[in-house]
């Protein structure tokens, strides 16, 4: 009997010291963890940008073509109609 409690007084003591330090450490762990990622996601942001050929300071204007093919009765035909009673 003497045992069992020694064992179960163990057991409640390590539950909760572990419980204290994680409440202390899982900050800066979290934190480790977070710049890591941050890191890695910023790696692989600048992997997929494409380089330019721009220097700093440039300034770089695309103009999107002019479409004159399209009119403004492109819509289609006016149908007049006659309601019936």
């Amino acid at each position: 009997m003497v045992g069992l409690l020694k064992t179960l007084f163990f057991i409640f003591i390590c539950y909760y010291v572990f419980k204290f330090l994680v409440k202390l450490l899982a900050p800066f762990l979290v934190k480790k963890v977070a710049d890591t990622m941050k890191k890695k996601a910023e790696e692989q942001f600048r992997e997929q940008q494409p380089k330019s050929k721009v220097k700093e300071g440039e300034t770089i204007i695309d103009k999107a073509p002019k479409n004159t093919s399209q009119t403004k009765n492109s819509v289609g035909d006016y149908v007049d109609f006659e309601e019936i009673d």
